[in-house]
C-alpha cells in the first residue's frame, strides 16, 4: 500500500489593500475566540472521551488530577498541563508558540513531526517531506493518504488535523533558524531580501524573530521612509499603507539517518507505508505515470525515477532539467510540477512510496 503526499499551496484571491479575517473550520475567527470567557473548572468531556466544542468551550481543557496535583502520569500525561487550558489565544502567534514550547530533541535530530490520537504522541516518519513542505511560504496544507487513519490533512497555519480526532506538533532541536515573509504582488517576499537592484530591505527576518521569540503576542515596528509599518503577531499581519499577510517558516535543514525509533513510536511509521519512493507525472487524462527511460517511443526520457529521488535527496527544495525526444522540461521539488521549458505547460509531479 503506497503513501501519497499532496500540498495546497496559499491562495491570494483578496485584494492585498484588503486582507479579511481567517477563520477556522467552525466559523469563528481567531479574534472571536480570543474574547470567549471561560470557566476555571476542568472539562469533563476532555477529561473522557474527547470535547467536540474545543476553542469555543467555555471550561478548561486540562488535566483534572493535574489540577489537584496528583497526576500520577507526569509529563507523560496525553493530556494537557497547561493551567490556562490552552486559552491564552488562538490566534496564529499562539499556535507557533505551542509549538516551540514542547521538549527538545537531544538526540541529534534536527526535527520531529508527531501526531497524536489520544494514546500520546507518536513520531511521525520520513517526515522530511512534512517539513519541506513546511519551509516553503506559499504551502497551506498538505495531505497524506493511505495511513491508519485514512486521509490526513495537516494545516501548516493552524497546526491542526482536519476532520479527525487527531493532533500534530513539530519539535526541532532548538536550533530552528526562523525565517519571515510577507506577500507583495501575491507572492510571498523574505522579510530583509534583496530587490532587482540588489538593494537589501529595510527590515531583517532575524530582527523580527528576535522580537517575536521576547514576546510572540506583541508586534514589531518598523519604518520606511516617512511611513511607519506594524506586524502584528497575534494576526500575523502587516498593517500600513496596506494590510499584507505574514508567515514564519523554518529553513529546512537536510535530516542526518534517523536513530532507532521505539517501539512506542512503531504504530505511526504506517504513515508511510512504502519504502521505495517512485516519482509519477499526470498524464493528460489524470492518470499518474512514472518516469522511466522508455528507450526508442515517443516519450523516450533522459530521467528515471530512482535518478530524480537521488536529486531530491540532496535538497528537497531543489529543481532539476531533463528532455524527452529533445524538448527540455524541468521538475521543481518545492512546487511538485513538470514544466515545459519552451512552452510553459505545467504538470503536477508526485513522489509516492511503494
Amino acid at each position: 500500500m503506497a503513501s501519497v503526499c499532496q500540498s495546497d499551496e496559499e491562495s491570494f484571491s483578496e485584494s492585498e489593500s484588503d486582507v479579511s479575517e481567517e477563520s477556522d473550520s467552525d466559523g469563528s475567527s481567531d479574534s472571536e475566540a480570543d474574547l470567549q470567557v471561560s470557566s476555571k473548572e476542568p472539562c469533563k468531556y476532555y477529561n473522557g472521551s474527547g470535547c467536540k466544542d474545543r476553542g469555543r468551550c467555555k471550561y478548561l481543557h486540562v488535566c483534572k488530577y493535574y489540577l489537584k496535583g496528583s497526576c500520577r502520569y507526569g509529563n507523560k500525561c496525553k493530556l494537557s498541563h497547561d493551567k490556562s487550558g490552552g486559552r491564552r489565544s488562538s490566534g496564529a502567534s499562539s499556535r507557533a508558540l505551542d509549538q516551540s514550547s514542547g521538549p527538545k530533541l537531544t538526540d541529534g535530530r534536527f526535527y520531529q513531526w508527531q501526531l497524536n490520537d489520544g494514546t500520546g504522541w507518536k513520531d511521525v516518519d520520513n517526515d522530511h517531506v512534512l517539513e519541506a513542505q513546511y519551509s516553503l511560504p506559499h504551502t497551506k496544507s498538505i495531505k497524506i493518504y493511505n495511513t491508519p487513519y485514512g486521509a490526513v490533512s495537516v494545516d501548516f497555519n493552524k497546526m491542526r488535523v482536519y476532520g479527525k480526532r487527531l493532533k500534530v506538533r513539530r519539535l526541532d532541536d532548538g536550533n530552528t533558524v526562523w525565517t519571515w515573509y510577507c506577500t507583495l504582488q501575491r507572492k510571498w517576499m523574505k522579510y530583509g531580501a534583496k530587490d532587482s537592484k540588489g538593494n537589501p530591505g529595510p527590515v531583517n527576518s532575524s530582527d523580527i524573530e528576535k522580537k517575536f521569540q521576547s514576546n510572540p503576542t506583541s508586534s514589531f515596528t518598523f519604518n520606511i521612509g516617512a511611513e511607519t509599518y506594524e506586524i502584528k503577531f497575534r494576526e500575523m499581519r502587516q498593517v500600513g499603507k496596506k494590510k499584507r499577510k505574514v508567515t514564519r517558516r523554518p529553513e529546512y535543514r537536510q535530516q542526518q539517518a534517523r536513530p532507532h525509533v521505539s517501539q512506542a513510536a512503531a504504530a505511526i511509521q504506517n504513515l508511510t507505508l512504502g519504502s521505495k519512493p517512485v516519482w509519477q507525472f499526470e498524464g493528460d487524462s489524470g492518470a499518474w505515470h512514472e518516469f522511466k527511460h522508455r528507450s526508442g517511443t515517443q516519450s523516450e526520457c533522459s530521467i528515471t525515477s530512482d535518478s530524480i529521488e537521488k536529486k531530491y535527496q540532496q535538497n528537497p527544495r531543489d529543481s532539476m532539467t531533463f528532455t524527452v525526444k529533445g524538448h527540455s522540461y524541468k521538475l521543481d521539488f518545492g512546487a511538485m510540477t513538470q514544466i515545459n521549458l519552451k512552452t510553459n505547460r505545467t504538470r503536477r509531479i508526485r513522489r509516492v512510496l511503494v
